[in-house]
């Protein structure tokens, strides 16, 4: 599939969170799936290219992530687009760096700055992973009156809050993976950083239309699947 359009916006999944936290996921439940970014788009030109590449899978496995475990690594991509001469990547991993060394983290970040957008734009994303494979990310695109260092220090933050909060999945991720989980045969679990309307609505739309039984603890979230594979015997 050739997907077109802003690969980073807000209110929107980014590019490098699907690719970086979301398949990654879904290769443990037993998705196998690639992407590739062509082209960066934001808004309002959009223009940006996505290829996604995906294999046949008989059935999804449930996915069980309960322990954080031991911090690895903190890391993260600045990307921008016809900005070079601004510095914006580089300001924008500096103010996240500084805020993740505060907290005790020290942060690697790879510096794009790209001629192929249509229009110019930037964003940062920042990932945490844990030696358990737990990966938790925050990320935020650049729009008019941001600054580079407004987004470094809001990106540094969201996920300084997930980690501290003990979670499994970030907070995107957490609503991302509902419906996949409903789907999986047998029980998912993990931790989330907070109940949101989001994680409130991808429950009530996989209880309603899938049948599966998806409870909340606390911050704990358990997903009973259906284990709908492909059909069988023509019905």
């Amino acid at each position: 599939i050739e997907l077109r359009g802003g690969l980073f916006q807000d209110f929107a999944p980014s590019f490098y969170h699907f690719h970086y936290v979301l398949l990654p996921l879904l290769r443990l439940m037993g998705i196998e799936a690639e992407a590739q970014m062509v082209r960066p788009g934001y808004v309002p030109g959009g223009g940006g290219i996505l290829r996604l590449a995906v294999q046949p899978a008989d059935a999804l496995r449930p996915l069980v992530l309960e322990e954080q475990g031991e911090i690895e690594r903190v890391w993260g991509v600045a990307l921008s687009s016809h900005l070079r001469e601004r510095n914006v990547s580089e300001r924008m991993a500096r103010r996240a760096r500084e805020s993740l060394t505060a907290a005790g983290y020290a942060a690697d970040f790879e510096l794009v700055d790209d001629e192929s957008a249509v229009q110019a734009g930037a964003a940062l994303s920042v990932f945490a992973d844990y030696r358990a494979g737990v990966r938790l990310g925050a990320d935020r695109a650049g729009a008019p009156r941001r600054s580079s260092e407004a987004i470094g220090r809001y990106v540094a933050q969201r996920v300084l809050e997930d980690l501290r909060s003990g979670a499994t999945l970030d907070r995107h991720a957490a609503d991302q993976i509902i419906i996949f989980a409903a789907l999986a045969a047998g029980e998912s679990r993990f931790w989330i950083p907070s109940v949101t309307e989001h994680v409130e609505t991808g429950a009530w739309l996989a209880r309603e239309f899938l049948g599966a039984d998806v409870r909340t603890d606390d911050r704990r979230l358990v997903i009973s699947g259906v284990g709908l594979g492909p059909r069988q015997g023509g019905k």
